[in-house]
């Protein structure tokens, strides 16, 4: 396929699972060809082969975000093939133990800051000097934030900072990119099922030191916030959305 032929280029990191999967397959179906950045190459090639077979256009790209050359590739990659990105699906992430802090080993720390926070930010920085010399410039950034962003879950110490420091990641791209017509944005989700989450319905430490189960959401409607976030033109923007299950603890929790 050439680079003139292709009009909507997506890219989705940690894409072979959960919300990165469901939010690379909506985006499929709404038209764009996605690159997809995943640290295994097995379930990629099979959204690659999944897409082909639908008459949709995807590449697998296996990509560790915490690697500076790894990301370098990637974006070579995307440069090389398409000329051109349009929109960024930040969502590989990890998590933690949930322990005291002072039972946390400091390489469980430095895990998900590695992750969480330089990976974003140097997916972004990449995304951003693409975005800005290519033509048309401009591109939109989609950070996957958290609830946690904005309130902690109890021992969450690394991933609740780790996503704070993405909101404010956030903000700084929809600032900076003015000038170049690009556009940051943040989708801040609550308990959507996935393989990982999964253990929330079997109960979660709440702020009293209670284990209460907590409802759940479709990964779905994750999906569907960032395909309509995707799908505005560079003149409007969502800076932040929070898609969650209405009754879980978030408003008031504690």
């Amino acid at each position: 396929m050439t680079k003139t032929s292709i009009l909507k280029i997506a890219l989705v990191t940690g894409a072979g699972s959960g919300i990165g999967r469901a939010v690379a397959k909506g985006l499929l179906g709404d038209g764009f060809c996605v690159v997809l950045a995943g640290r295994r190459l097995e379930p990629l090639a099979e959204l690659v082969a999944e897409a082909k077979a639908a008459g949709q256009e995807a590449l697998a790209v296996p990509t560790d975000v915490r690697n500076p050359a790894s990301i370098e590739a990637l974006f070579a990659q995307i440069e090389s093939t398409y000329g051109r990105l349009d929109v960024v699906f930040n969502n590989a992430g990890i998590n933690a133990p949930a322990v005291p802090m002072d039972e946390l080993p400091l390489e469980k720390w430095k895990d998900v800051m590695d992750t969480n926070v330089t990976g974003v930010f140097m997916c972004a920085r990449a995304a951003f000097g693409l975005m800005r010399k290519q033509l048309p410039q401009g591109g939109r950034i989609i950070n996957n934030g958290s609830i946690s962003a904005h309130t902690p879950r109890p021992f969450t110490a690394p991933y609740t900072a780790s996503k704070h420091a993405v909101l404010g990641l956030t903000k700084s791209i929809a600032l900076d990119g003015r000038e170049f017509n690009i556009v940051g944005s943040q989708i801040d989700i609550g308990n959507a099922l996935t393989d990982l989450s999964v253990r929330m319905t079997k109960g979660v430490r709440q702020a009293n030191g209670e284990i209460a189960v907590e409802p759940m959401i479709d990964v779905k409607h994750i999906a569907d916030a960032v395909r309509y976030v995707a799908g505005l033109p560079l003149s409007a923007n969502v800076l932040n959305m929070t898609v969650m299950a209405s009754n879980m603890p978030f408003a008031g929790r504690g």
